[in-house]
């Protein structure tokens, strides 16, 4: 696929771009052709984020005043459920760019989103993330020109092969982090290729070492000390709504895996007396009941999509009730989603049998991956927020997870 599938400033089309659906699906379509195989191999997909980059979308978030796509987010997160369908690993690698341009947006001060998204749309950069909110070991000191980063980040998504990166580091004179962007290839930046859990194989979150690199004043974005506006604070609400429609995407996708399995491979039962898998009255009721897993997840999802746009464009105006009413709807639908892809990806061999575990299909892959990423953070605590907000109102508490 090529770059001028969809618009940018530095290739305008003649004629109007294709809608970016459109291109999701025929990038997904690519990518499922491997996705098995490359789920065994792990590693770096490079070639194929190398056509995640070609196709386009990595300026779909980017307001049209920077040369970007100016897509919604309800378009963004329907981008990234198309392709998590797939491949949620490389899906993984695309949501989190698309965070992490958002954190440019939120955070940083009108010339440094000019700076960097321009930038990002000239040069057509993939961004990867190098900013863990838990992780405190990479620190910050003070220099002339702005702050000397030393340590190592772990969960670094989309870091290998990213061109640059959204970093935090801890800064021990205010007990607060910063938040900066960094060239991937900056002196002192060493990206390690070695994530190893069994599931998201290959989306490159291992670690990343920080030795006496050199974070200019112009490259922070948060200040240490300094508290975020309620509307930076959407960047968490954003984060959550990626790992949504992640694993409502692979939800989606080992749904249609069994259906396509139960109608053209899966045998009856013998005592079920039906003519074929698909008739068996049993197998109909289960797939009437994962049926109804997805389908309430995909409304709240696509609702809380529509809360975000919504919130985003109000800019400084946006109050901190209305951002925890977010974050609500947000928990709605994350915890469905959750349960949604969690179930689907292992009650599928229930329904398609036996033959269906071999190595040759690969749909183990829809259960591992959706099973190390929810484990982000603890479902429990979500639920628990919804809980008091039906109680009584309360809102959750701004912070990285919520």
């Amino acid at each position: 696929m090529s770059k001028a599938l969809l618009k940018t400033a530095a290739h305008p089309a003649q004629d109007a771009a294709p809608d970016p659906l459109d291109v999701a699906a025929d990038l997904a379509k690519r990518l499922a052709e491997t996705a098995n195989a490359r789920d065994q191999a792990g590693g770096h997909a490079a070639r194929e984020r190398e056509w995640i980059r070609e196709s386009g979308l990595l300026t779909l978030s980017i307001p049209t005043a920077f040369g970007g796509q100016g897509a919604d987010w309800p378009t963004v997160y329907q981008v990234i459920r198309i392709v998590a369908r797939a491949d949620s690993a490389l899906a993984h690698v695309l949501g989190f760019h698309y965070l992490q341009l958002a954190g440019v947006d939120l955070y940083g001060t009108p010339q440094q989103q000019r700076r960097f998204l321009t930038l990002t749309v000239e040069q057509n950069l993939f961004w990867g993330n190098a900013l863990n909110p838990l992780d405190r070991r990479t620190t910050a000191v003070e220099a002339d020109y702005g702050f000397v980063l030393d340590g190592v980040k772990s969960f670094s998504s989309g870091s290998v092969g990213s061109d640059w990166l959204t970093i935090s580091a801890w800064h021990a004179e205010t007990e607060t982090a910063l938040i900066g962007v960094l060239p991937t290839r900056q002196e002192g930046v060493s990206v390690q290729a070695d994530w190893d859990a069994f599931g998201q194989r290959q989306t490159d979150s291992g670690n990343v070492h920080f030795n006496q690199v050199a974070l200019p004043s112009t490259q922070v974005l948060q200040a240490p000390g300094h508290t975020p506006t309620a509307r930076a604070t959407l960047r968490s609400q954003i984060a959550q709504l990626i790992m949504a429609n992640l694993y409502l995407g692979i939800g989606e996708g080992a749904f249609e895996a069994a259906r396509a399995y139960t109608l053209s491979e899966a045998r009856p039962w013998f005592a079920s007396g039906a003519a074929s898998a698909a008739a068996d009255p049993l197998i109909q009721h289960r797939f009437g009941q994962l049926w109804l897993k997805l389908r309430p997840a995909a409304v709240l999802a696509d609702h809380a999509a529509r809360e975000l746009d919504r919130l985003f464009r109000l800019g400084s105006a946006v109050t901190a009730r209305q951002r925890g009413e977010l974050a609500v709807a947000v928990a709605e639908a994350k915890v469905l989603a959750h349960t949604a892809g969690i179930d689907i990806s292992n009650q599928m061999f229930e329904l398609t049998g036996a033959r269906s575990t071999s190595a040759r299909y690969g749909y183990d892959r829809f259960w591992r991956n959706v099973r190390v990423h929810t484990l982000h953070d603890p479902v429990d605590y979500k639920i628990r927020d919804l809980g008091r907000y039906a109680l009584d109102g309360t809102v959750p508490d701004p912070t990285a997870y919520s």
